[in-house]
């Protein structure tokens, strides 16, 4: 057997154990079974040659651990490795990979909902006011909510407390009381927030933000608003032609920058679409914020209107038949709604898209594996309840909701 001489602070020895190796692909360890057998050679070796190197032995038990112990450690440095790949990191590696762009993770973002108030025409919604779900969640308002001449006004409202909180649709009531104010409701379910930001939706934003420093590009601008704390989606489009055009369903007026963003303040998105935004491009957007330049040089610092969209709640609805045999549990119905909304919500899953596309097929392999009863015959994915579609695409002002209310199961 190959030996291989092992440098020693004393001497200079040799081992048939294979060292790893570093080719053009990367760190290359050798196979546990390799280093086993070298293992047991030196024990071999070092006794004569007539060694019983049964892996039932005390020598053969020696040479099993060293090998997991070297396995082990050849582990542990490959995830170190991986960890300086923005792609493979996670954890504490990749939140130093962030602090090179001066990013830090975000915690729990929290549900947003659009909510629809009515009462009195004219009648302004301060920001910040509050309502409640039927759970007793309570949910700020973004910005300012002016009813118009029909009496009504519809705004975002983020929960005051961060993370996973459902909210179904129809379940917001009034709280807070404002003169003038008579009703709230949401007829679609909020965008259910976050925990801690995950490995895939923090290298998302990491690599939208590599263009932070610069100025003018969508890309800066999508970095900037994606930053913002509360945000949890952003979608940066613009028209430099000197026509209106119509992009993902949405009229974009001539030479203007349309954002449409989910989460986070009126006044802090605005902030941000203000930092990044080249000078003379106008806006395409339904929300509209008065900001202050922030530049300190100023001593009277200029003014400007910064408009935006908010992202539209889209109900989801899905269709889910699977083949009926004597092994379908009577849970079957609940148990394929909990993993069709778990994928839907886990981290870079379809929860955080605007104007993307849902794929039906994405969701195969989470109802598959609860088990070999869950044979799916066909899942189907829409807009509008009872949906034929294999997708359901979004506009750009549009962002996907779910609850177990619109997964629809067959069993037949």
């Amino acid at each position: 057997m190959e030996q291989h001489r092992v440098p020693d602070s004393s001497s200079m020895g040799t081992t048939s154990v294979p060292p790893p190796s570093f080719t053009d692909t990367g760190f290359v360890a050798p196979a546990e079974s390799d280093i086993l057998a070298g293992a047991l050679a030196d024990l071999n070796a070092a006794m004569g040659g007539n060694l019983n190197t049964d892996l039932s032995t005390p020598q053969g038990q020696l040479a099993t651990s060293f090998t997991a112990a070297l396995g082990d450690a050849y582990d542990q440095f490959l995830a170190i490795l991986n960890g300086v790949d923005p792609e493979r990191a996670f954890g504490r590696l990749q939140d130093a990979i962030g602090n090179i762009y001066f990013m830090s993770r975000k915690g729990a973002t929290a549900t947003v909902v659009n909510v629809v108030c009515t009462g009195a025409v004219g009648v302004v919604v301060p920001s910040g006011t509050l309502v409640q779900d039927a759970g007793g969640h309570y949910y700020a308002a973004d910005g300012a909510i002016t009813l118009d001449a029909t009496g009504t006004g519809t705004g975002s409202f983020s929960c005051t407390t961060p993370g996973a909180i459902e909210c179904a649709a129809n379940s917001i009531s009034l709280y807070q009381s404002v003169t003038g104010l008579t009703a709230v409701s949401n007829p679609a379910a909020g965008v259910t927030g976050t925990d801690e930001e995950g490995r895939a939706a923090f290298e998302a934003r990491r690599e939208a933000s590599v263009a932070g420093n610069s100025v003018g590009s969508l890309d800066a601008i999508a970095g900037a608003v994606s930053a913002v704390d509360g945000v949890t989606a952003a979608y940066v489009v613009d028209n430099s032609t000197a026509a209106a055009v119509t992009t993902g369903g949405i009229s974009l007026a001539a030479h203007s920058l349309y954002v449409c963003v989910n989460g986070g303040t009126d006044q802090d998105v605005a902030l941000a679409i203000l930092s990044k935004k080249a000078p003379g491009c106008g806006y395409t957007g339904t929300t509209t914020v008065t900001v202050t330049d922030p530049n300190s040089h100023y001593q009277t610092p200029p003014t400007y209107a910064v408009s935006f969209t908010r992202a539209a709640d889209t109900p989801l609805y899905f269709t889910v038949k699977i083949k009926d045999s004597a092994a379908v549990p009577s849970t079957a119905a609940t148990q394929i709604q909990a993993v069709i909304l778990a994928a839907f919500e886990e981290d870079g899953g379809d929860a955080g898209i605007i104007g993307g596309t849902v794929y039906a097929s994405a969701y195969y392999a989470a109802v598959a594996a609860l088990g070999a009863w869950a044979k799916i015959m066909e899942i189907t994915v829409g807009t509008a309840a009872s949906p034929t579609g294999l997708t359901a695409a979004l506009n750009i002002n549009q962002i996907p909701t779910l609850d177990t209310a619109s997964i629809a199961v067959t069993v037949a």
